[in-house]
């Protein structure tokens, strides 16, 4: 009985993994809602953003339909930050997820987490026309404005 039991609580556990890291797509059968990832084999204009104590700095930013980003991201803080580009309810539904599951990391190609002092690079081609947004994810920093918007004309 024990053997089935640690089963069940085994399969359970992974079963609960999977659906928080399923939580934490921003994409579906279509692509991602932002864009696609970059080709780094094409030009691309590069934006610096820095992220530090619950802001983004720049926190908007313009780009043309088609136009490829290389976003080299800087955590100029004191604790570790989120670089999520998704929709705004996109965001919000993974900011609940990241409640239960607060240190869950990102390798996605439209989002990372930096620890502070640390650099990183997205390459990123908006393909579709919009507002997006990008969040810092991790509990209480959205909420206390560590949010920025991408407007894609």
């Amino acid at each position: 009985m024990k053997t089935g039991f640690a089963m069940s609580a085994a399969l359970a556990a992974a079963l609960i993994v999977i659906a928080a890291a399923r939580g934490h797509e921003q994409h579906g059968p279509h692509g991602y809602s932002a864009g696609e990832p970059g080709d780094p084999k094409q030009p691309s204009r590069t934006i610096e953003v820095l992220l530090s104590e619950m802001e983004f700095t720049p926190a908007r930013i313009d780009v043309k339909r088609g136009e490829q980003i290389r976003f080299v991201l800087r955590n100029t803080g004191k604790e570790d930050h989120e670089f999520l580009l998704a929709t705004k309810k996109e965001n919000l539904k993974h900011a609940a997820v990241m409640k239960k599951h607060p240190h869950m990391e990102h390798d996605e190609p439209n989002g990372t987490r930096l620890a502070p002092g640390k650099t990183t690079e997205l390459l990123w081609r908006f393909s579709k026309r919009g507002t997006f947004e990008y969040s810092c994810l991790i509990p209480d920093h959205r909420e206390f404005g560590m949010t920025g918007h991408v407007s894609v004309k």
